[in-house]
């Protein structure tokens, strides 16, 4: 597609990814602009990175840039570094071959552990996974290159894989998440033939680097689209790999109170996501297992004869860890995740003047908003200790102490204090004022005494 048949204009691309598109060109090498930077531009979405292929391999692209650093195993890149912005450049991927032993290594299952075979550009578009990414903006002439039928599908708001899907998600069933959500943000439909081996294959997902995931899980529930992305994955099984924990509790029961849980968490996320506000994976990693973690400390309280209170400490470490086996959950977000817990079973203990303690705690503010979920989702008791919270944390300073000193006035309380009054005397026969009489050791001398 020549530059009069398309939309894509430079002023639309970063200056950054322009420099190394230039640098590359002027230098001798083809060099162009790939995949979802090229897609994004022509349905009018800002895209969130540039990303550069070319035919010069990742030692010459150092050559060329000071600021470039070589990463990658599986797959090696170039990151040319601008400050914060960094733009991928990566070289012409090619075909597999008896020859390429060295550079390519596939498992039994078929998922490739290395491939750094290098080839031409129509190569490299039959080695990207979707045709709508095998679209190839040329610095050199302005044109757009489409291959696979990738404009026709973008115009027909088709998700199409590129090859045999079976054999394309063994080599990466990642891939398998990416239909997801490009599906979903883009408002595309996955063709039947690309969407038919998923639900058999979604087990591979197990197989994937813990460190992976946790980088995926962002991109499918911190962009906006975090409830249409766990409706398709549960409708392909891609959800149960990923959180085993939540999914045996869906699978108990789809339409209860983890289903509810699960549900709002991901309307809150989309809501926090599209009105600008931060959301952070400690909150939706300590609400989404929230329910996991009640069920292994009601197990341990069972098995081993602790409190359910103290259960609930024993559980804590146990469902974080078995969870870090699928997704590498970084300590800076479980630890908090701990905290958010922990507070929970401090708010119907703090109901009264310990309120003001409690939230002077650093989380919670995020603790108070798992209490709000909860309350939602599971009525009774803990939807009054959360009514009882949201009007205290909303109420001003004076109405709080109000508010703090009616919370410590329980029934149990005053019927006790009732208890522990002592009764006034009876009067004395002569109508004089009883007083009271000095306490004997009750032996029989003491009462001949008397």
């Amino acid at each position: 597609m020549p530059r009069d048949a398309h939309t894509i204009s430079r002023k639309q691309i970063s200056e950054n990814a322009l420099k190394v598109l230039y640098r590359l060109n002027k230098s001798g090498f083809k060099a162009y602009l790939v995949g979802g930077g090229v897609r994004d531009l022509l349905l009018g979405i800002e895209p969130k990175d540039f990303d550069v292929v070319t035919n010069a391999t990742p030692e010459e692209i150092k050559k060329l840039f000071r600021n470039c650093r070589v990463v990658g195993r599986r797959f090696r890149l170039a990151h040319i570094v601008f400050g914060r912005d960094v733009i991928e450049v990566a070289t012409f991927r090619g075909h597999h071959g008896e020859s390429n032993e060295k550079v390519s290594k596939a498992n039994a299952e078929g998922r490739l552990l290395r491939d750094n075979v290098y080839g031409e550009i129509d190569e490299d578009a039959e080695r990207r996974d979707f045709t709508v990414n095998a679209l190839y903006y040329d610095i050199s002439d302005y044109s757009i290159r489409s291959y696979g039928g990738g404009m026709t599908d973008l115009k027909a708001g088709t998700l199409r894989l590129i090859g045999d899907p079976e054999t394309r998600y063994r080599e990466d069933p990642v891939r398998m998440l990416r239909a997801v959500r490009f599906a979903t943000k883009l408002n595309m439909g996955i063709e039947t033939v690309t969407a038919a081996p998923i639900k058999q294959l979604a087990p591979l997902l197990k197989d994937i680097p813990a460190a992976r995931m946790y980088e995926e899980v962002l991109k499918l529930f911190f962009a906006g689209k975090a409830l249409a992305n766990f409706e398709l994955m549960q409708e392909y099984k891609l959800f149960a790999p990923l959180f085993p924990q939540v999914a045996a509790l869906l699978k108990d029961d789809p339409k209860g109170t983890t289903m509810k849980m699960v549900q709002a968490i991901m309307k809150s996320t989309d809501q926090r996501v599209n009105e600008d506000k931060p959301v952070t994976p400690s909150f939706f990693y300590a609400a989404l297992l929230w329910y996991p973690l009640r069920q292994r400390a009601e197990d341990i309280a069972v098995e081993s004869g602790l409190t359910l209170y103290d259960a609930f400490f024993a559980a804590m470490g146990d469902v974080m860890e078995q969870q870090c086996q699928t997704i590498s959950i970084p300590r800076r977000f479980s630890t908090p995740a701990k905290d958010i817990w922990q507070l929970q079973l401090r708010f119907d203990r703090s109901q009264g003047t310990r309120a003001f303690k409690l939230m002077e705690h650093p989380k919670f503010r995020a603790a108070y908003d798992l209490l709000l979920l909860r309350g939602e989702v599971e009525a009774g008791n803990v939807a009054k200790s959360a009514a009882w919270w949201q009007q205290f944390v909303e109420a001003d300073e004076t109405e709080r102490l109000a508010i703090a000193r009616s919370g410590t006035k329980s029934p149990n309380r005053n019927r006790n204090a009732t208890q522990r009054r002592r009764r006034p005397r009876a009067p004395n026969a002569d109508g004089s004022a009883a007083t009271s009489a000095p306490k004997t050791s009750g032996t029989p001398k003491a009462k001949a005494a008397e």
